[in-house]
């Protein structure tokens, strides 16, 4: 049986690691029964605003139960929407999914506890997609697919190795039955007994304000962002934001991770293993800022980020020049991503605004110019019960310069919107599921869709608009 720890030292460990005291301090504070009889006004600000957090976590994002089960807390204490995390569960992920006590060692663990979760999604879903340019329809036809589909799988093991030692692993499965590695990495966190010193080494998701691998957008064309992975036309480049990449992370935070930072070294190989590329080295900064306003469900949060990365333009190459030999890449260009991301709550209502510029160099590009873009987005979740998320998404992208000036400056425009609806009816330490609905459409002018529905062909003329639509019902649950 898993055990399990007592209400009064979890909540000692919660106060510890919220105010940044020991955990033996915080326990005093406790009475029998774990009813708190307060020393001073910090711990008595910490538990209300622990309090707080627990009795508003509406959110229920994508903590993996395997913590819930660990520490014998509900999957609220650390989520607002699942997968969506709240400031403490920020908290207890920048500090190496530890709550501060001695409890966080597997050692401490029953022999049949194994930190794993397993998340898949079985649904219905319809996608229909315009202008699509088939074999019988040179001019282009309009696409429609639907039916019982599945999602394929993610096994989630994240968890301690030994103190302040972290570990993330998560294999794939997709629905067609390829395997691979979305993530693995080991975490040294607390250097020198300090918050603001942690290093990451492995493939990881980059530290993204608003997170794709915590999304609560789940079909074809509303999971995923236009920012993170929109390139131009006839671009050689293979970088997408949202992608996990392989490097390292340096990063650090205050006690309660109001303020953060981040810095990366990184493969130029998009997250693929083997070092196919070259021996360049790709290198993004997040910073980010929160501050308690208003009586909302967390803190406002606003951050910035930059990307500068790199992808070889020549390889040596075997069988007349026919195959290219891998990690050879050279005559390396540059590529740039910038941007600023905010989270504001007000109330029960969260707004998540994101801008950013993007440009790659000529050479990556399909002419003499150096393409340019920007994007702008607005998502906005509103917890109406806490079992009831209701969310919409507006995107839009803007071509400002091509690579090619014969390529129309409109073409590679998208605008992108969604609107769905979670419903929770439970969540336990042991497994959750929430039904989900979602309806997404998005424009391209003279592009595919990026959701890659419908023939995949650009339509016959580089003005022509592309709507793809998708609509989705489905059961997303973990355990």
């Amino acid at each position: 049986m898993i055990e399990r720890l007592s209400k009064g030292v979890v909540l000692a460990a919660i106060l510890a690691a919220t105010v940044g005291v020991a955990p033996g301090v915080a326990a005093s504070a406790l009475a029998d029964g774990g009813r708190p009889e307060f020393r001073s006004a910090e711990l008595a600000a910490a538990y209300a605003a622990y309090t707080r957090s627990v009795a508003g976590a509406l959110h229920t994002a994508t903590a993996i139960p395997a913590f819930a089960r660990k520490y014998g807390l509900r999957c609220s204490v650390c989520h607002t929407v699942w997968p969506e995390l709240s400031a403490f569960g920020q908290r207890f992920k920048d500090n190496g999914y530890q709550l501060g006590n001695d409890r966080d060692s597997p050692i401490w663990q029953s022999n049949s506890y194994w930190p794993i979760a397993v998340r898949t999604t079985p649904q219905w879903h319809f996608e229909n997609t315009t202008n699509q340019v088939t074999d019988a329809t040179a001019t282009g036809k309009t696409i429609t697919q639907a039916g019982f589909d599945i999602s394929g799988m993610d096994l989630l093991m994240l968890g301690t190795l030994h103190e302040n030692i972290t570990f993330g692993l998560v294999p794939t499965i997709d629905a067609d039955g390829t395997a691979g590695v979305e993530a693995a990495f080991v975490r040294f966190d607390n250097l020198g007994k300090s918050p603001w010193a942690n290093l990451k080494v492995g493939k990881f998701e980059l530290d993204n304000l608003l997170s794709e691998k915590r999304f609560t957008w789940l079909s074809a064309n509303g999971g995923f962002l236009y920012a993170y992975h929109y390139l131009p036309v006839g671009s050689a480049n293979n970088f997408g934001m949202g992608d996990n990449q392989i490097g390292a992370e340096f990063s650090g935070h205050s006690i309660n991770s109001y303020t953060r930072y981040s810095l990366s070294l990184l493969t130029t190989d998009d997250g693929e293993p083997g070092l196919p590329g070259g021996k360049s080295m790709d290198a993004m900064f997040t910073v980010s800022q929160a501050w308690a306003m208003g009586g909302g469900l967390g803190p406002t949060r606003i951050g910035v980020f930059g990307y500068l990365g790199h992808r070889p333009t020549v390889f040596e190459t075997t069988n007349g020049g026919v195959d290219p030999i891998p990690g050879t890449g050279s005559a390396n260009k540059s590529f740039l991503r910038v941007g600023a991301t905010a989270q504001v709550w007000l109330g029960n209502l969260e707004l998540i605004p994101l801008v950013s510029h993007a440009s790659d160099d000529a050479a990556l590009g399909p002419g003499t110019d150096k393409p340019t873009w920007n994007s702008a987005l607005l998502e906005a979740h509103y917890v109406a019960t806490p079992r009831l998320l209701v969310q919409g998404r507006y995107e839009l992208l803007r071509m400002s310069k091509q690579g090619d000036p014969a390529i129309p400056k409109t073409q590679g425009n998208a605008d992108a919107i969604a609107l769905g609806i979670r419903v929770y009816p439970f969540m336990f330490s042991r497994d959750g599921m929430a039904f989900h609905g979602e309806f997404a459409m998005t424009k391209t002018i003279g592009t595919v869709p990026l959701s890659g529905d419908g023939s995949g062909v650009d339509p016959l003329t580089p003005g022509t608009s592309v709507w793809s639509r998708s609509v989705m019902l489905g059961f997303d649950f973990a355990f």
